[in-house]
């Protein structure tokens, strides 16, 4: 795994482990994610992106803001 993420990306993924957001029950957003990996929102933006697109982490669109959580 980490060769194949970005610092920023493991630094997220990790946070989210942290956080317990294990399941779409436990999603988080990017504000929650973003407290605990003590980065800003837009590194947090770019790391989920980078974390989706390599399936690490699955994205939810809800009404207010979308919510993410790990698959790996």
């Amino acid at each position: 795994m980490a060769d194949e993420l970005s610092l920023n990306a493991k630094k997220v993924y990790d946070a989210m482990k942290k956080l317990g957001a294990n399941s779409e029950e436990k999603l988080k957003t990017a504000d929650d994610i973003m407290k605990a990996a003590g980065v800003g929102k837009g590194i947090v933006t770019s790391a989920l992106q980078e974390l989706a697109n390599k399936g690490y982490v699955k994205r939810v669109a809800r009404q207010k803001s979308a919510g993410y959580y790990t698959l790996k």
